[in-house]
């Protein structure tokens, strides 16, 4: 488990500083469609904090797949969990999600169909790397 820490610490360290980069371009993103047109300083930041928060921990998370004694599965979850926890916070914290039912229940019918999709994607992107190195050593007689 130390290790985890270690990793979930480093990793999420060294991804942080992306996080106001990402919430600059969402406010220039905001400002070009209209949306926002001026940011209190209190909103300006509790959105660096949230963001620089959200990048560590999702970054971080990532460390999760390096625990051996946990099955895949179990992995997923929590690094699915960790995210969505951070990303709701984060959303709801900053307002750009209404504390309300449906619009939370959309943001989590997205979220999971979203996620299962990038798993998807590396499972079957994994698999089919697999299959091919497999095909290539047993194609090779030379390989032990």
């Amino acid at each position: 488990m130390k290790n985890f820490w270690k990793a979930f610490l480093s990793r999420g360290l060294i991804c942080a500083s992306g996080g106001p980069i990402v919430l600059a371009i969402i406010y220039g993103i905001l400002g070009a469609t209209g949306t926002a047109e001026t940011l209190s300083p209190t909103e300006v930041c509790t959105g660096v904090l949230t963001i620089t928060l959200l990048a560590f921990v999702a970054a971080g998370m990532t460390a999760i797949y390096q625990q051996e004694q946990l099955p895949l599965p179990k992995m997923i979850l929590l690094h699915g969990g960790a995210l969505y926890i951070a990303y709701i916070f984060t959303y709801l914290i900053n307002g750009w999600l209404h504390n309300s039912l449906v619009p939370i229940l959309v943001f989590t019918g997205i979220f999971v169909v979203g996620y299962a999709l990038i798993w998807l994607t590396i499972y079957f992107v994994t698999k089919a790397k697999a299959d091919a190195l497999n095909r290539k050593l047993q194609a090779d007689p030379k390989v032990e």
